[in-house]
């Protein structure tokens, strides 16, 4: 039965160590590339490994599974979590990507991502944004840095909008001050942190109106009022963020047309204020 406590790459790391050299040959190629035990059969692994099929049946043995089919199906469930070492294989390792191959993906991900994605939606996220109380960023780990791109980009027309949490403080510290008549924009692209479900509940409970930008692989969210669901696929081993930035700018510049005059007089007053400050 397979252990909670320990990860499929844990098992790995901690058995090497005590392997026999043709097992620790393949225990180093599954660290590298374990997408591929993931993905191949038992001798299909053997093969990229160059080892035996009886190294393969000896090796997951070692590690405490019973046979290769649950290994296997632990690395699947590791690898929907969505950490980047499952997407490197030892073909990609073999040679450099093209420069045409991340154009293409790029293109694909970005009319996948926008084909999904109304003009009606646009504006009635970009109306909620600025209708709103209080608007609300929210993003962790590498979703910190979306999270406060859009927040810059929309305080050219938005005033009352903060990306959370900030440094030394709880996120409770803000969640508490959520209410119905406010917009709260979460970005849960993965590897999304273990807690964001509970987060994503308190913002439900509070009645605020919820954007939640994820990846492709994130099921639909019924309690959000608009879920937007980005391609990340790309050539190699990291994800692709060319549409997540798409979307950024999509709703920026729609709620800089939405607001109108009211929009182009704070701009105005942005500009006029970086002038005299001379900080430009």
């Amino acid at each position: 039965m397979m252990s909670k406590e320990r990860s499929f790459l844990t098992r790995v790391r901690q058995a090497l160590p005590s392997l026999h050299p043709a097992e620790r040959r393949l225990g180093d190629f599954v660290c590298d590339f374990p997408g591929e035990l993931a993905s191949y059969s038992a001798q299909e692994l053997a093969s990229l490994a160059h080892v035996s099929k009886a190294t393969v049946s000896r090796f997951v043995q070692r590690l405490g599974y019973e046979n290769y089919e649950e290994a296997r199906r632990h690395a699947r469930a590791e690898k929907q979590t969505g950490s980047r070492l499952f997407l490197s294989t030892s073909v990609d390792a073999a040679g450099e990507q093209s420069v045409a191959a991340h154009i293409a993906q790029a293109v694909a991900n970005l009319e996948a991502t926008f084909l999904a994605i109304t003009d009606a939606q646009a504006s009635a996220i970009a109306d909620a944004i600025l209708g709103a109380r209080k608007t609300w960023v929210i993003g962790f780990r590498a979703n910190a840095s979306f999270a406060s791109y859009l927040q810059w980009q929309l305080t050219q027309v938005v005033e009352n909008i903060v990306a959370i949490p900030g440094a030394g403080q709880t996120l409770g510290e803000y969640l508490v001050s959520i209410a119905p008549d406010d917009a709260v924009i979460v970005f849960g692209l993965r590897r999304r942190i273990a807690r964001l479900p509970l987060i994503l509940e308190q913002i439900h409970k509070s009645g605020a109106k919820l954007v939640y930008i994820t990846d492709e692989g994130e099921g639909f969210l019924s309690s959000a009022t608009w879920h937007l669901r980005c391609q990340t696929l790309a050539p190699g081993p990291l994800f692709s963020h060319v549409a997540v930035m798409a979307v950024c700018q999509l709703l920026a510049t729609r709620c800089i047309e939405r607001a109108a005059f009211a929009g182009r007089t704070r701009l105005r007053g942005i500009e006029t204020l970086n002038d005299a400050l001379e900080e430009l």
